[in-house]
């Protein structure tokens, strides 16, 4: 297989699972051995972390009006109701938390038996909570308080276990938080912006010396390919969100975990 296929591939992988709840870091970890992708390869940790930059990207575009409506608008209350100060206080514990633990989250977890174990326990938390905090009163963004934010922000602290999924940690927080299933949707993309962007902008600068010029041609595939595709997620996942449980997805996870353990088990390489 061509590195153009695999980039075509991984492409198609995360413009798929970054905004489902099912976890894109760990589908990158399952998919790269099949392929033949070497997730030490500084080019293709790059390249993991680049093509998420053009995933987001299909979020900016599609939510442009009220996104940049939000940060450009003037608090109607107080400071504390500005898109950009409930954003920036989501955003700084995941970013704080992240940057601590990266390296021993991925010399120790980046693995298919903990992205199983994560991807099953996550389905578990899921029912739970769509169970017992669907009813959300809070239905738009704007009425979001700031402690409803941070709390979003502390969930999503648990998305960088590879498995969890920053989707389904946000959103679920969202809901324990008492947004509507749509708002904790919403807020759960607009945080994806900062939140991507910066984890993309630090692995580019991180591993800058060991890309190629030659790299470019695989990080625009990729990249191209996760844009497409993350925008026709986001476009279907909004309308389902509001008439759908998340069921179907925590039904997937553990099925996939299982799959998962099921080979390792029977390879022995538990």
């Amino acid at each position: 297989m061509s590195d153009w296929m695999r980039a075509l591939l991984l492409g198609v992988i995360e413009g798929l699972t970054e905004f489902l709840p099912v976890s894109s870091t760990g589908h990158m970890i399952l998919a790269a051995p099949p392929l033949g992708v070497d997730l030490e390869s500084p080019t293709w940790k790059a390249f993991l972390y680049f093509i998420q930059i053009g995933a987001i990207l299909a979020v900016v575009l599609y939510f442009r009006k009220p996104f940049f409506g939000g940060l450009l608008a003037r608090p109607t209350r107080h400071w504390t109701d500005h898109l950009a100060v409930k954003l920036l206080a989501a955003f700084m514990p995941s970013a704080l938390v992240g940057l601590l633990l990266h390296d021993v989250l991925e010399r120790y977890l980046e693995h298919a038996t903990p992205v199983a174990v994560a991807l099953i326990l996550g389905a578990g938390l899921m029912e739970v909570i769509e169970r017992g905090w669907r009813g959300g009163k809070t239905t738009e963004v704007a009425d979001m308080s700031l402690s409803q934010a941070m709390f979003v922000g502390a969930a999503q602290c648990v998305s960088i276990v590879p498995g969890t999924s920053r989707a389904m940690t946000t959103i679920m927080g969202g809901l324990l938080a008492g947004l509507s299933p749509r708002t904790a949707a919403v807020f759960s993309f607009y945080l994806a912006i900062p939140t991507i962007m910066a984890a993309g902008g630090y692995s580019l600068v991180k591993h800058r010396r060991q890309l190629r010029g030659e790299d470019a041609e695989l990080m625009a595939v990729g990249f191209v390919t996760a844009f497409v595709v993350a925008w026709l997620v986001v476009n279907w996942f909004m309308t389902f969100v509001q008439t759908h449980r998340l069921r179907a997805f925590a039904i997937y996870r553990v099925i996939l975990g299982a799959l998962i353990l099921a080979v390792h088990a029977w390879h022995g390489a538990l």
